[in-house]
């Protein structure tokens, strides 16, 4: 995809994979190859991931990371300059729970970028893992220009 061409949302319904390769990949792969600069690739991916869709609300971000295999997200406080979500999934409590170190920066770089095209200004994402209650907690913080 070379030239800026926007996807609809709605392609995600076409696609499915179980999941466990792509786990495999992103937290045994990457790392050996990229060693420490895996969490940042992986944010910038998913920032790059998230240019390619045409997001109208949150509504249709809360779809792509259902679609996308990483669990229900929802939105649970906005402020004026910060937008919390919460992320919680089957699939998040055996990636919590498995031996791998596991990360969200993925996620966080596509909310990052998903929130940003919505509000129409730049925005930055972080994650909290909260692994007694398999919850993923992502604060996305607008800046200014």
């Amino acid at each position: 995809m070379s030239k800026k061409q926007e996807l609809p949302v709605t392609l995600l319904e076409e696609l499915y994979t179980a999941g466990a390769g792509y786990d495999i990949i992103r937290y045994v792969g990457l790392p050996d190859v990229f060693g420490n600069q895996a969490n940042a690739l992986l944010y910038f991916m998913g920032k790059n991931m998230a240019r390619k869709f045409d997001f109208q609300s949150i509504s249709d971000i809360v779809y792509a990371f259902e679609k996308l295999g990483w669990g229900n997200l929802e939105l649970v406080k906005e402020k004026k300059n910060e937008l919390t979500f919460q992320l919680m999934a089957d699939a998040i409590v055996y990636r919590l729970n498995s031996p791998l170190e596991t990360e969200f920066r993925l996620e966080a770089g596509f909310l990052s970028e998903s929130v940003s095209h919505i509000k129409q200004r730049p925005c930055e994402c972080e994650e909290e893992i909260h692994k007694k209650i398999h919850q993923i907690e992502f604060t996305a913080i607008l800046t200014d220009y």
